[in-house]
């Protein structure tokens, strides 16, 4: 018994013995084939949490502004400050030396070797960034080819950076030379109150998001005049519009950047030479006012309304007096909102006259001719700029294609919309016919939008989605560059295509709830991220209830449908009690609650008016989509002033025919076809034209258009739409041609001010122009059969 434990302890004593050599073994062999991949990665990136900045003994102070943004920017997000000398560190710690070429080019006392590409010529603005290993120190130039290269070198630098609390690395293989593509990036941003978030700027908000889109490139930037198209005073102003006017030029001034001035001519007749003198005295104060101006933009309408003869007339004058507080400033206008023979009297003076006091000409919304007419209709000396609508969904400029009624009916026209694939569309649409871009914005809500233009102004060729990532690395944090990213494309799709079939809706919040699940205070204090979970919970909330909603009346319908059999009024309770639940059986709450609870926070972090009644925004129409969120997505309203108006007869045969006319509305009858119009999923007639891929304007293609009041059936709520008396029309094929055929039409839309005339083939006309009835009602026209005869018809109208 003792010799066998002791065989057994024996046993037990090899074992371990064996397992250690085999473990020890095991740390050797993982050590050995780790040891590489480790060295590679370090190898990969510098550590530059202990570097310092060193610089010029005498910056400009414009110079002296980019290198406090880096040094500043980069403690904000990791708690680090770097110092700024203007002597080379004697320690073995990284260096970024950052200064204009010709100082570098100067420096006498660097350990390291200046980069050999600063004998390559640089434009304007440009720089070059350069990753140096070399003993005895790691060395990062910044080198700008003048002030504001070495600003938007500063901006990229931080771009490129990754950072967190007590983090900072760089790739070591970095490498960059460029010069922007476009002399101007800019972006419009007024402090006024319908811009949903810029009327309750601090300057402090204002100068960080100047440095914000620096940092992507914006060289320019846009404000408006105290007295424009909004209201004079806004609950949210922290000063008055034209102090914090000044202000924002001075800090504009500062960091080097242009300074343009949207101002519109609102007066009613400038043919009157005292309304010219009023104007002239009440312009002269804005531009004796501010410290920088470089440029006016003049629009030819909306707002405003004057024929281009008195336009340019005013404008001549207006100029002068410009000239004499700041005398290099330019002068802009546009030909918006002109009809045909004022655009050919802007033309025929623009050709004739040739007038030198004018810089260059806007191309922005409603203008009626696509920017190569444009170009083909001026005279080559005048250039043209963009002023691309980025900010508003629909009754815009570029429009969100064949979108979702439930969206246009909650979020609306001025959502928190990034669209940084359409966006790239937009920009690359016809960009080398202009000198570059100021986007018209109307608030923080179209972020992503601006850097994808300032990203793509400087570089067409960027790769949008590398854009997002350095976006939602810079602005969100290190661990968010593709996760956040990729959220924001997500946030694009669940505008695609029909919200009811849209299931990826609910996959982008789920993405965003993880996102959210893991993020620090810091990050959900973050307005970018809290404007992101603001969108992916408000779309999910809407598509749950628009599925609850779709089968509420789907079950009402069905109810009604029984009447033949149960009786016209008990089927008409019963439909309407169905209906009624929408009401009381609110899906999602759980949703809905965190869209409010988001709607404070952004208010309290960026000024984010979601709310009327809440928040005091302007208007309901401006962004208060917290104001919209119910809504009703089914035809509730609807049904219930038809059951109302059944109620009310007395015969049961009228009862059942009103309940017939209710659930058939959208049969045509034996041979007959329906087309909704508003809905891209049932109009197989329309003409659409190119689309938005390559008429991103709908210039010469249909689009989906909105337009509702209360009590509409959500079918007239919207409509194929065309712009600038371009036909709308419809075709058909595999008509009976022994058959005799009735239009029958509603016409809804957003402006019963437009008359509408119908025209079947070329040659018969279905009915002369005439005023759409209000509210919308059928109206029915017999189109003869010679014009079916051979099984085809085309209507235009």
């Amino acid at each position: 018994m003792h010799d066998r434990c002791r065989t057994h302890t024996e046993l037990a004593r090899l074992f371990c013995e064996v397992f250690l050599k085999l473990l020890n073994c095991y740390f050797i062999f993982l050590a050995f084939f780790m040891c590489p991949f480790t060295t590679l990665w370090a190898q990969t990136t510098i550590d530059l949490r202990s570097a310092q900045v060193v610089t010029s003994s005498r910056p400009t102070a414009r110079e002296r502004n980019a290198l406090n943004m880096l040094v500043e920017e980069v403690e904000r997000r990791t708690l680090i400050r770097w110092s700024i000398s203007d002597v080379w560190p004697s320690d073995s710690n990284p260096v970024i030396v950052v200064g204009s070429r010709d100082w570098i080019t100067g420096l006498r006392d660097s350990p390291v070797q200046i980069p050999s590409l600063l004998s390559q010529t640089q434009q304007v603005e440009g720089f070059q960034i350069e990753v140096l290993q070399e003993e005895p120190v790691p060395a990062i130039f910044v080198i700008g080819s003048d002030e504001r290269g070495l600003l938007f070198g500063v901006g990229r630098l931080l771009r490129e950076l990754h950072m967190a609390r007590g983090k900072i690395m760089i790739p070591a293989s970095l490498s960059i030379s460029t010069s922007p593509k476009y002399a101007l990036r800019g972006h419009q941003m007024g402090y006024r109150p319908k811009t949903n978030s810029y009327d309750g700027w601090t300057p402090e908000i204002w100068e960080q998001y100047i440095r914000d889109h620096i940092v992507f490139g914006m060289n320019a930037m846009e404000l408006i005049p105290p007295r424009s198209d909004d209201s004079s005073d806004s609950p949210h102003f922290p000063p008055p519009p034209l102090e914090m006017m000044v202000r924002v030029s001075e800090i504009l001034d500062n960091y080097g950047l242009d300074v343009w001035i949207w101002y519109p001519a609102l007066d009613k007749d400038y043919s009157n030479p005292a309304t010219v003198e009023f104007a002239l005295a009440e312009w002269a104060e804005v531009f004796a006012a501010l410290p920088r101006i470089d440029a006016l933009f003049v629009p030819g309408g909306d707002p405003g309304h004057t024929r281009p003869r008195h336009m340019m007339d005013l404008l001549e004058q207006q100029t002068l007096s410009l000239k004499r507080y700041h005398p290099d400033a330019q002068m802009w206008m546009s030909p918006q909102g002109f009809n045909q023979k004022w655009m050919d009297e802007f033309y025929d003076i623009l050709q004739r006259e040739r007038p030198s006091w004018l810089s260059g000409v806007v191309y922005g919304p409603q203008v009626r001719v696509t920017l190569p007419e444009l170009r083909s209709s001026i005279p080559s000396q005048y250039l043209i700029r963009r002023y691309p609508d980025i900010t508003h969904d629909f009754h815009s400029q570029y429009p969100v294609p064949d979108w979702d009624l439930a969206f246009a009916l909650t979020e609306a026209r001025e959502a928190i919309n990034p669209r940084p694939l359409d966006q790239a569309r937009i920009f690359q649409a016809f960009q080398d016919y202009a000198i570059g871009y100021i986007t018209y914005s109307e608030g923080c809500k179209d972020d992503v939008n601006k850097v994808i233009w300032s990203a793509l102004g400087w570089n067409p060729e960027s790769n949008v989605v590398e854009i997002l990532r350095q976006y939602s690395r810079y602005f969100i944090g290190d661990l968010y560059e593709d996760s956040f990213a990729q959220g924001i494309l997500a946030l694009e799709r669940n505008w695609r295509g029909p919200l009811l079939t849209n299931e990826s809706v609910f996959t982008t919040l789920k993405q965003f709830q993880e996102m959210e699940a893991g993020a620090s205070p810091e990050v959900l204090l973050n307005w970018r991220f809290q404007q992101a979970l603001y969108r992916a919970y408000y779309d999910a909330y809407e598509r749950r209830r628009l599925l609850s909603e779709t089968d509420m009346e789907a079950k009402a319908m069905d109810t009604l449908r029984s009447a033949q059999s149960k009786g016209s009024l008990l089927a008409a309770d019963q439909a309407q009690l169905i209906l009624n639940r929408s009401e009381i059986d609110k899906p999602a709450v759980d949703w809905r609650a965190r869209v409010f609870e988001l709607a404070e926070a952004l208010y309290q972090s960026i000024r984010m008016q979601l709310s009327v009644e809440r928040y005091q925004a302007i208007r309901v129409s401006r962004g208060a989509s917290l104001d919209t969120i119910d809504v009703p997505l089914n035809n509730r309203l609807w049904l219930g002033q038809q059951l109302s108006e059944l109620q009310r007869l007395d015969q049961e045969a009228a009862r059942l025919e009103k309940i017939n006319e209710i659930v058939n509305w959208t049969n045509p009858g034996p041979g007959g076809y329906y087309d909704d119009l508003g809905n891209p999923s049932a109009q197989p007639h329309l003409l659409r034209g190119e689309g938005f891929t390559h008429d991103p304007g709908f210039m010469s293609s249909s689009l989906v258009g909105f337009g509702c009041e209360p009590g509409w059936r959500r079918s007239w709520c919207r409509h194929a739409d065309a712009l600038y008396d371009a036909p709308l029309g419809l075709h058909y094929s595999d008509l009976d041609p022994t058959a005799t055929y009735q239009v029958r039409v509603v016409y809804a839309g957003d402006n019963f001010r437009t008359r509408v005339q119908l025209q079947a083939d070329e040659n018969f006309q279905v009915h002369p122009l005439i005023e759409k009835p209000r509210p919308p009602q059928v109206l029915e026209f017999h189109l003869p059969q010679e014009v079916t005869r051979d099984g085809k018809l085309t209507l235009t109208w």
